[in-house]
This record gives structure tokens, C-alpha cells and sequence, in this order.
């Protein structure tokens, strides 16, 4: 994933692609359990913060994640000052100064994560003439949402027998068209988790969508705490409301 979605990924995972692309139907993505999903679920805090350095080793280098400040690394699990370190560890424009200058400081929490290129033509320029998109709300931007990035993911392999694949391209079954330009962006111990947990294309794939999925709604644990409270007031007002008529037409025969 060290160019992950550079040039052909925007096509990858928008769905975006050109002619030779777009014929043939795609196979359905892999049904996946996602902690998060359903009323209950909540993100798996590791994962996340494996996914998250997934992200920074390998695809922060050409993918922003504009919408996310340094302090939300806290909502994952990480600590105020591990998010200091992380942020001071990048270099922030900014100003301009007393002088009219623009000039550069160690990140802040406040700060948000900082593009890879200072504008969209560098980004262009450095990636033959795609510019990479911005990952904060890949997750929702195609069907099948967390089971199609998964699946486009860990889909790479050797096309069947008699498929005869385009000049560059790649054979994938999740991909419209089983064809794509981006080569296999995951390569096994691409990265050493700091937990232990073994870099198989398999699980940074899975930790990488569970990352980018946190990045798309990162309030979604706080929404589902306060949807269960508000069921149980509405059913405690129920019963309420529900005695309150019994006692009050009770006299009526």
C-alpha cells in the first residue's frame, strides 16, 4: 500500500475508471464482521490505532485525511501526550507573520493532519496527472462500504484462465471490469505493529478499513451511547404516560 490509491486508486475505490475499465460486472465484495457495525457495535480501539499506523507508514505519504485533527487520535485510544508527540513531529505552515511571511512550526493537537503536497496541481505533477484523493470519507463513497475497500484490498491475484489483461493492468475481482491499474497495494510486514499482532495483508487490510472507516464517523460510538438512552427514556416515558392514563381514567366505567 505504499502508493495506495495513487493515479488508478481514485479509481479504485470511487469508481472512476475509464472505457476499458468499465465493462464486465465486478464480484460482490466479501461479507466481513466489523465491530462497529449494527446498533450496538462499537470500533475496536486496536484495530483503529493499527489501521491509523497503517495509514501514516504507508499511505500518508501520497493521502490526506483532511477532515482529522491530531486530537481526535484521542477518540482511539491514544494518550494527550503520545497526540503531542505526534503532532509536533510534523512541520505546519503557517501565518503569515508580522512580516507578511508564511513560515513553518511543530504541529499542535489542534492542527489537522497535513496534506502530502501543498496543493492539487504538485499532487497532479508528482502522480502522473491524478492527483490521489483525500481518504477521511473513502469508506462511504462506494457500495458496499467497508466490506468493498476490504475486498478490493486482499482481491489481487492471478487472472483465470483465458482473461487476457490490458498493458499495466492488474486482475481483480472487485473491481469493475476485474481489471485495474494499481498494482497490489498491501505487502505482508509492510509494517511491525507496535502490539505484536502479525502484518498480514489480511490484517492490515482489515485495521486499515477499520481506520478509515473511525475517519468517516469518528462520533459514531458517541451517537449510538446517546441513541440507546434515548430508547430507554422513550420506553420508561411509555410506561409512565401509560399509568399516568390508567390512574386517571380509572374511575371511568
Amino acid at each position: 500500500m505504499r502508493k495506495i490509491l495513487s493515479l488508478a486508486a481514485a479509481a479504485a475505490l470511487f469508481g472512476l475508471a475509464g472505457p476499458a475499465l468499465a465493462a464486465g460486472d465486478a464480484q460482490a465484495p466479501k461479507t466481513m464482521y466489523w465491530p462497529h457495525g449494527g446498533f450496538f457495535g462499537t470500533y475496536d480501539k486496536a484495530a483503529v490505532q493499527r489501521g491509523y499506523q497503517v495509514y501514516k507508514e504507508v499511505c500518508a505519504g501520497c493521502h490526506s485525511l483532511k477532515y482529522i485533527a491530531f486530537r481526535n487520535l484521542t477518540e482511539i485510544g491514544l494518550s494527550e501526550g503520545e497526540v503531542k508527540a505526534i503532532a509536533a513531529s510534523y512541520q505546519i505552515q503557517d501565518g503569515p507573520n508580522d512580516q507578511g511571511e508564511m513560515f513553518e512550526r511543530p504541529g499542535r493537537p489542534s492542527d489537522r493532519l497535513p496534506s502530502p503536497f501543498p496543493n492539487e496541481k504538485a499532487a497532479r505533477a508528482a502522480n502522473n496527472g491524478a492527483a490521489p484523493p483525500d481518504l477521511s470519507l473513502i469508506v462511504k463513497a462506494r457500495g458496499g462500504y467497508e466490506n468493498y475497500l476490504y475486498s478490493l484490498l486482499t482481491g489481487y491475484g492471478n487472472p483465470p484462465a483465458g482473461v487476457a489483461l490490458g498493458d499495466g493492468m492488474n486482475y481483480n475481482p472487485y473491481f469493475p471490469g476485474r481489471q485495474i491499474a494499481m498494482a497490489s497495494p498491501l505487502n505482508a510486514d509492510a509494517v511491525s505493529f507496535a502490539d505484536g499482532t502479525k502484518a498480514t495483508v489480511e490484517q492490515m487490510a482489515s485495521d486499515i478499513t477499520q481506520f478509515l472507516a473511525w475517519a468517516a464517523e469518528p462520533t459514531q460510538d458517541a451517537r449510538k451511547r446517546m441513541g440507546v438512552k434515548v430508547v430507554l427514556f422513550l420506553i420508561l416515558l411509555s410506561f409512565l404516560l401509560y399509568a399516568a392514563k390508567k390512574r386517571v381514567w380509572s374511575d371511568v366505567h
